[in-house]
Parts: C-alpha cells; structure tokens; sequence
C-alpha cells in the first residue's frame, strides 16, 4: 500500500507542476484557484480506473466528484468576479515562491486524499452502519459548505453590504461555516472508509481530517481570516458584538 501512495504522490505533484507552468507564465490566479478541486477529481478518476469498480468505491468517488465539482466552480466564479487572488500578490511573480505554493498544493491533495486512496485500492465491497454515517456526515458537510459560500457570495454581491460582514442565515450561528461544512466533508469521508481499512490503515488514514482541520484552524484558515476581521473591525461595535457572541466554528446557537 505505501509504494501505491508514493506513486499518488508522484502524480499529485506532477499534475499541479504542470498547472503551475501556464499560471506562471501568464501570471494568472484564474488556475490557481480551481486546480485545488481539479487535483483531487483526476486523482480520484485515476485511482478508480486502476482498480475493480465496486458500489462503495463509486458512491465514495460520487462524493469526491461532488465536493471538488461544486468547489471548483465557485473558486473560479469567485476569481472571475475578483480578477485576482490578493493571497498572491507578490509571490506569483516570484518563481521560487510560486513553485512552493503549487508543490505544497500538491502534497496536501495527496494527503486529504489518503483515506479515500486506500480505500479505492482494497477488495473490500460490503458497505455497513459506517458507511452510512460516513456518507450523512459528508453529506451535513457539503450542505452547510454550499449555503454558507452561497450566502455570502449574495451578501457580498450587494452594493449596500460593502465594507461589511456577513451575520445572517447560517453565518448567525458560525463565524466561518464554510470551514465547519469543509471539515465534516472530510470527516465523513474517513468514517465512510472505515468499515474497509485495517486497523494500521485506519491509524494512516485518520491523516486526511486531521490534516484539513490542522490546517484551517491553525494555518491558512481561521488565523488569517480572523486576523484580518479584527484589523478590518477593530471599531465596529456590530462585529465585536457578532464575535462575542457567535461561534467561531460550530453552527451553534448565539449567546444571549
């Protein structure tokens, strides 16, 4: 099973080196930001084309394909409306730094993808309660995920909301549900597999959601968005009212 994912690795790398060549050239964002879902779909297309179709493994790559589809599709709506990613300024000139980013994006696919890969790559065809689980956790996962990108790709589009932040419909009850819906994905997924993996399997597998959620609560995630919330609202009693008493992550109900 190692040299299987090694050699996933080695095409995850790959798919995003060749990606980053035009994006270079042309300085554009517009790969950028839909290759991410892109990464995962190919690998999932060439994982499931290598090995013997079962039941499981295609509503395990159905959920793949409706994760990284509906991602991918609002990224580039949103870099469209944008022209660019401000993320980048100053590093999509710079090789070096661009490379790193493409390199680490490819690294990071293949490790969010490990638990699916495994399981794509065993024998395994009965599905059980896990299963079901796995696939309602997904599921809860992407709904919250699609009504908080939604709802705040319509709050932003309004003229009247500039300078704003959002607080309404499911951003009530979470300051950054689109993390929350992003984590329990990958959750599900990884509860989906379970019933298939061995137990070492398992113990590498538990890799792709800590991963995810290491790096939106400590990385790339909450820290700069919240960081830059605080610079932006520093003054604005409404948001220092929204933060005391909303959720920073789970949809909860709001302090009284």
């Amino acid at each position: 099973m190692i040299d299987v994912l090694i050699a996933f690795l080695v095409v995850s790398v790959i798919i995003n080196l060749i990606m980053f060549i035009p994006a270079f050239i042309f300085k554009t964002d517009k790969l950028t930001d839909i290759s991410y879902g892109l990464s995962f779909l190919i690998l999932s297309m060439i994982a499931i084309k290598l090995n013997n179709i079962t039941t499981g493994k295609m509503i395990l790559f159905f959920m793949i394909l409706v994760w990284s589809t509906r991602i991918s599709i609002y990224l580039f709506a949103r870099i469209l409306a944008t022209k660019k990613d401000k993320r980048f300024d100053g590093i999509r000139e710079n090789f070096l730094k661009f490379l790193s980013f493409w390199l680490l994006q490819g690294v990071s696919v293949w490790i969010i993808l490990i638990s699916s890969l495994i399981y794509i790559n065993t024998d395994f065809y009965n599905l059980g309660i896990l299963s079901l689980l796995g696939f309602l956790i997904w599921l809860a996962g992407i709904s919250i995920e699609a009504i908080a990108d939604y709802q705040q790709a319509m709050f932003f589009k309004n003229p009247k909301n500039k300078g704003s932040f959002i607080s309404k419909g499911i951003w009530k009850y979470s300051r950054h549900p689109n993390y929350f819906g992003e984590m329990l994905c990958w959750i599900g997924i990884y509860v989906y597999v379970l019933d298939a993996l061995s137990f070492v399997n398992a113990l590498i597998a538990i890799i792709s959601p800590l991963y995810i959620i290491f790096i939106l609560v400590f990385v790339t995630g909450l820290p700069k968005v919240e960081k830059s919330a605080n610079e932006r609202f520093a003054k604005n009693k409404e948001y220092q009212k929204y933060k005391k008493t909303t959720s920073i992550l789970i949809l909860w109900p709001p302090k009284k």
